[in-house]
């Protein structure tokens, strides 16, 4: 869902890069998208990427597709070195507990933005409505003024703690005529094609516009009572 939601909601994306996702699943999603030229992640221990590698090649083999370009660093310097380069961001984070927390901040936020090219998407771990509405609305709030749209979206996973896991999920306003999203992401703009539909065992268009359908608490919790 972290790369199936912002990919289908964007019309063409070339070009991705993935922050953090060192297992290697992400990678093997989004590789599921011929449109995507380019794979770029941005992994800061190395040892993340050997040992899934070694230990979980179910996961690891998204680094097999000749598109993933690896780099051993921190991402922010990456974009700063990046600017407007990506249709799409998705930051595959561990939890806003210590070196992370700083990915639950506006100033990662402002490095993705800055990298992102105009109509393009971000897609976050933005963690579970159920215990963390106290992170995310604080950082939905902030984030609000930089992108043009800003929504939330979430997905059920037994092994994650209350069954969920959220994603914040933004765009970069799109100029006059211009290719990439400009409505939004609650409605995906391509679909899958019937066999690689056939692999996924989680997305389907139906999924994914269901995904944005939050429990009223959330809602309001989050955005407000518009």
């Amino acid at each position: 869902m972290m790369a199936h939601v912002p990919l289908y909601a964007h019309p063409n994306p070339k070009k991705v890069l993935v922050i953090g996702g060192g297992d290697g699943g992400v990678l093997r999603e989004i590789a599921r998208h011929p449109c995507v030229e380019e794979i770029v992640i941005c992994e800061l221990d190395k040892d993340v990427i050997e040992i899934s590698k070694k230990y979980l090649p179910f996961m690891a083999k998204g680094f097999d597709d000749p598109r993933v370009k690896v780099n051993i660093m921190d991402g922010a310097k990456f974009m700063e070195e990046n600017q407007s380069a990506f249709d799409v961001i998705i930051t595959d984070s561990s939890d806003p507990v210590g070196p992370a927390c700083v990915l639950f901040e506006t100033p990662f936020y402002m490095a993705m933005h800055g990298s992102l090219r105009e109509g393009g998407i971000i897609c976050t771990q933005g963690e579970c409505v159920w215990l963390h509405v106290d992170l995310i609305q604080p950082l939905v709030k902030a984030i609000t003024p930089l992108f043009h749209t800003v929504e939330y979206a979430y997905c059920t996973i037994p092994s994650y703690p209350s069954g969920q896991i959220g994603f914040i999920i933004a765009t970069k306003a799109a100029a006059a005529g211009g290719e990439g999203n400009t409505k939004g992401c609650k409605v995906p703009v391509r679909e899958p094609e019937k066999d690689v539909q056939r692999e996924l065992r989680y997305y389907t268009p139906e999924i994914h516009r269901a995904s944005f359908v939050l429990p009223a608490f959330a809602k309001r919790a989050i955005f407000g009572d518009e």
